[in-house]
């Protein structure tokens, strides 16, 4: 039987190999992570319990739509515009060396297009909201804009994500009541610590990569203490949600739902003061958190749709 020499044999490898085999559709649907939903959806949580919360019930369902559709727009035009900031360090990293402008499958040119075109249909949803929620849609911009360059410059850029997550709730609960009161703030604070402690997690792997880098997490700067601020978050988010729940005031299914959310996240922060772990569970406990926001969502909308 003959040999085929090496460099024959990746001439005869199927086209399916090449980077340059992948639709430019699919590279920009990776660009905007729109592959990845859990991340999409974590942020449309919050925006959706705000909206089940002000409308103390079920919400018009057009605005669910512009909600789900903004918060698409939204998240996917935050990505493009990090993957722009790190296009240069993305590609040092294991994790993020394949996206899209790391790898140079798609120019600097077209990501900007595409993370214009993105907070263009944001936008053009924000104007089917109130005037608070459209101006709060435009005060969200700079944050997420600016996310990435905190990363180089504050010592714990997650909170400046956290800050930019807790936009959703205030632009969705004023989408519906056209104010903000004290129940919504309870709400921000409680995502703004859920998002501190996802988020914290989601960057204890990305550690050492960093250090090298010299970028900046608030996984870094927790260091041996991560797990027990990862915990201290969770905690206040559950505090955040028991004052919500008593203010409103909210019936037996939110609170069962509370209690079911506070008890994953007490076996999540368990699991990481253990001590070192795969890569794989770290991602195990982001995408958690996504069922965990569904649990607290669905404890709402029976709470508040079915007054029990």
């Amino acid at each position: 039987m003959a040999v085929v020499p090496f460099h024959i044999q990746n001439l005869m490898k199927p086209a399916i190999d090449s980077p340059s085999a992948e639709p430019t559709w699919m590279i920009i649907v990776r660009l905007l992570r729109w592959d990845k939903p859990s991340g999409r959806l974590i942020l449309m949580l919050p925006a959706l319990w705000a909206a089940f919360l002000a409308a103390r019930g079920l919400p018009d369902l057009p605005l669910i739509g512009v909600i789900v559709l903004g918060t698409l727009a939204t998240s996917g035009g935050g990505c493009v515009v990090n993957d722009l900031w790190d296009r240069d360090i993305d590609d040092k990293v294991e994790r993020t060396r394949t996206r899209p402008l790391a790898a140079k499958a798609l120019s600097v040119k077209v990501g900007i297009a595409v993370a214009l075109a993105a907070f263009f249909c944001a936008w053009g949803l924000s104007f089917y909201l109130t005037p608070l929620s459209f101006w709060l849609c435009v005060a969200a911009v700079p944050v997420i804009v600016l996310y990435p360059l905190a990363k180089r410059v504050f010592p714990i850029p997650q909170l400046v994500l956290s800050i930019a997550w807790g936009f959703a709730v205030l632009i969705s609960w004023s989408a519906v009541t056209g104010a903000l009161e004290l129940s919504t703030w309870l709400l921000w604070a409680a995502t703004v610590l859920w998002t501190l402690g996802f988020d914290t997690v989601y960057a204890i792997p990305d550690r050492d990569f960093d250090r090298q880098l010299g970028i900046n997490s608030s996984a870094l700067f927790f260091g041996q203490k991560a797990p027990q601020a990862v915990g201290i978050f969770f905690a206040g988010t559950v505090l955040m949600l028991a004052g919500l729940g008593i203010t409103m005031p909210l019936g037996f299914f939110y609170w069962l739902s509370l209690a079911a959310a506070a008890y994953l996240w007490y076996r999540q922060y368990r699991q990481l003061a253990r001590g070192p772990k795969s890569p794989k569970v770290f991602g195990h406990i982001f995408r958690q958190n996504v069922t965990i926001g569904f649990i607290l969502l669905a404890g709402m909308a029976f709470s508040l749709i079915f007054n029990l």
